[in-house]
This record gives structure tokens, C-alpha cells and sequence, in this order.
């Protein structure tokens, strides 16, 4: 019989947790956070806010967890392990962001926020009396907010038809309070091209645009990746350019699932 050589315990990795709502077909929320932290090296952890009966053609069924569940989770994990990070994603009603914001005030940690609006398919994730708390508690609780267009839209009224448009956007998001915008242009023409800034200094991340119609999950996909490696000790710019050459490279390796929108690949560095 062999027995096992005694090996030196192995170092803790940086902890991660994400508080967001599941999906299902596995692309996007939970899932690919947890996927995205993995790749990334580092411990994932998740809040769950919600759940979805959704599939590669859209989501068909929302259903909100009680605001004590959440609570619950988040303090399970925060008091007993530790954070290095958090994520926000799918906070659907007033309630959830509110209690959210309230436990994001007292962790010790970088914030990602995902201010998730609506899914790949244009189905809305957000309730419009959710917004305002948005704007006034979640935004202003993260070191990075990555609104895309349609949430910048949602959120301040800005509508960006060009890269000039991107730096009015930064500026209407870094009113309500975040440390760093990044506005993501994935949707305008051309190459994929995001605006990270924090009024002071600008950065513009581009990537070859890939003819890939297989995308569900790119934001939850890269703000993951940002809060990775924020954890990982990282400094924002680092973070994000990291992010980026990650999630461009998920996105060509997305592939088909199901009759509609597959998902990208989180896994396109082992494959």
C-alpha cells in the first residue's frame, strides 16, 4: 500500500465572494463568477439574491430570495472566512440593494459593481423603484462600477453612440460616487473598446472585435475577473487591463449551447 508523502500545508488563496443572482444554462451570475474566480486562482464565494430558470434563449422565471437570506449568507462568509474582494450583481429590488449597500459599507474590502439591468436577451433584471437606491447607496460603496451601455442608459439617461460618448457616461456614473468607472462599449461599432477612468486619469482598453454571436455572461464574466484580481493585490488599471484580455479571449472561444445565445468560455486558457 502507498502511502501519500507528507506535504506542507498549502497557502490560503485570496478570497473572492459574489453577491448575485444564479443562472441555470450556467453562462452567466453565479455561475460564471465562480468559473471566472477559478480561472483567476482565486477562492470563490457567493451570496445568492435570486434564482433564475433561464436557458440559452432567455430567462423564463425569476424568483428573489428573502433579504434575511442574504443577509444571512453575506455574514456566514464575511465574519467566519474573510473577503478580499466583493462582486455585485443581479440585485433585482430596492430591498436587496439596500441591504446590500448596508454590508458593503462595513466590509474592509474592494467592491466590484455589476449594476445588472437587464440579461443577454433584453429580459430586465432590475425593478425601476430599485434604481434610485442604485444610484445613491450601491454606486457609490464601489471601487469599480462597469455599467454597459444599456445600464448607463438606465442609470443616468446618458445614450452613447460613439467614443466621445463614452467619456460623458464616465462622468454622469462618477457622480453617483464610485472610485472608478469603467464604461463598457462593447455594443458601439468597431473594436470592443471600454473607458476606465476616475476623472482624473483615462484609460482606453481595446480588443478586436470577434464575429461570435456566443456572449451570454461577458459582464458578469469581467467584473468577476476585476474583483480577481483586486484580490490578488492588483491596482485597479492592472486589474481591468487584466480583466480585459481575459474576457476578449472567452468571448472568441464562446461556443453554442442550446437553440439560442451560448456562453463564453471561461476555461479558454486551459482548453
Amino acid at each position: 500500500m502507498l502511502i501519500p508523502e507528507r506535504v506542507t500545508p498549502p497557502s490560503v488563496p485570496p478570497r473572492v465572494l459574489t453577491v448575485a443572482g444564479s443562472d441555470s444554462g450556467g453562462g452567466a451570475g453565479i455561475q460564471a463568477d465562480l468559473k471566472t474566480m477559478l480561472a483567476f486562482g482565486v477562492h470563490g464565494m457567493s451570496v445568492l439574491t435570486a434564482v433564475t430558470a433561464q436557458n440559452s434563449l432567455g430567462v423564463h422565471g425569476a424568483w428573489e430570495l428573502p433579504v434575511e437570506a442574504v443577509r444571512a449568507q453575506y455574514r456566514a462568509v464575511v465574519d467566519d472566512i474573510g473577503v478580499q474582494a466583493v462582486k455585485t450583481g443581479m440585485l433585482s429590488s430596492a430591498e436587496l440593494v439596500a441591504a446590500v449597500a448596508e454590508l458593503l459599507a462595513g466590509t474592509d474590502a474592494p467592491v466590484v459593481v455589476d449594476p445588472v439591468g437587464v440579461s443577454k436577451h433584453g429580459d430586465p433584471l432590475l425593478a425601476a423603484s430599485a434604481l434610485d437606491g442604485v444610484r445613491t447607496r450601491l454606486l457609490p460603496a464601489a471601487t469599480v462600477a462597469t455599467p454597459n451601455l444599456d445600464e448607463v442608459a438606465q442609470l443616468t439617461g446618458v445614450q452613447v453612440e460613439d467614443e466621445t460618448g463614452l467619456r460623458r457616461a464616465a462622468g454622469a456614473v462618477l457622480e453617483f460616487g464610485p472610485r472608478w468607472a469603467l464604461i463598457k462599449g462593447g455594443h458601439l461599432p468597431g473594436d470592443a473598446v471600454d473607458l476606465l477612468t476616475d476623472g482624473a486619469e483615462e484609460h482606453w482598453l481595446r480588443a478586436p472585435r470577434h464575429d461570435n454571436r456566443h456572449t451570454h455572461g461577458t459582464g458578469c464574466t469581467y467584473a468577476s475577473a476585476i474583483a480577481s484580481g483586486l484580490a490578488r493585490g492588483q491596482g485597479v488599471v492592472e486589474a481591468v487591463r487584466a480583466a480585459k484580455e481575459y474576457v476578449t479571449g472567452a468571448i472568441a472561444h464562446g461556443f453554442p449551447l442550446g437553440a439560442g445565445i451560448g456562453p463564453v468560455d471561461h476555461g479558454w486558457r486551459f482548453s
